[in-house]
């Protein structure tokens, strides 16, 4: 059953960042994203094969980055503060060291306003595909370098790059973090039904 995030559309309000940081920590249960156009999205909980592949890949993201520490890996319970202007979290992401390390302590505590290097999201059930993708592109247009994105119902993979044309990959596969995780790799098989 496909469904959409909950959107509350607060245009008229114009929420500060301060503002928008304050709701999210008040409201902790919820996972509240923000788009470009200052939409609020209340995002549905995963069950828990989706909640499980999550982990799964950002686990071997983590595994990379522990072996070479060249940056820092973050959960998808990490708000981004994009520079296109939407507030997002990926099921997986990753910043590279110096760039994270230019960031103030206070970014780095609030919800950081940087886009990561590299993102993974992951097509839950309750997901809707172009919605995913939208996200996708924006990420792309907010700086991010090189995007997965994992359909599990079409046993597929979406690759994103900046300037390049989209890569879909079939299901088994291995992808590489290419330039942006040198000497990454994962391979990834079928999803279960």
């Amino acid at each position: 059953m496909l469904s959409e995030p909950l959107t509350l559309d607060l245009q008229t309000v114009h929420l500060s960042d301060e503002q928008f940081y304050r709701l999210c920590m008040a409201n902790p249960e919820l996972r509240v994203e923000r788009t470009p156009q200052g939409r609020l999205l209340l995002m549905p909980p995963v069950g828990g094969e989706s909640g499980n592949r999550e982990l799964e890949l950002g686990g071997e993201l983590y595994l990379w980055n522990r072996q070479t520490q060249l940056g820092k890996v973050f959960s998808s319970s990490t708000v981004f503060k994009l520079p296109g202007g939407g507030d997002r979290s990926p099921d997986a992401a990753w910043v590279e060291l110096s760039r994270w390390q230019a960031l103030t302590p206070e970014q780095r505590t609030k919800f950081p306003p940087i886009a990561p290097d590299f993102v993974i999201e992951l097509r839950s059930q309750t997901d809707s595909l172009p919605m995913l993708q939208a996200k996708l592109r924006e990420y792309l247009d907010s700086g991010v370098r090189l995007g997965w994105l994992f359909n599990p119902q079409a046993q597929q993979v979406e690759i994103y790059r900046p300037e390049r044309l989209l890569e879909v990959r079939s299901l088994p596969t291995t992808l590489s973090g290419e330039s942006v995780l040198p000497g990454f790799t994962l391979s990834v098989e079928r999803f279960a039904s």
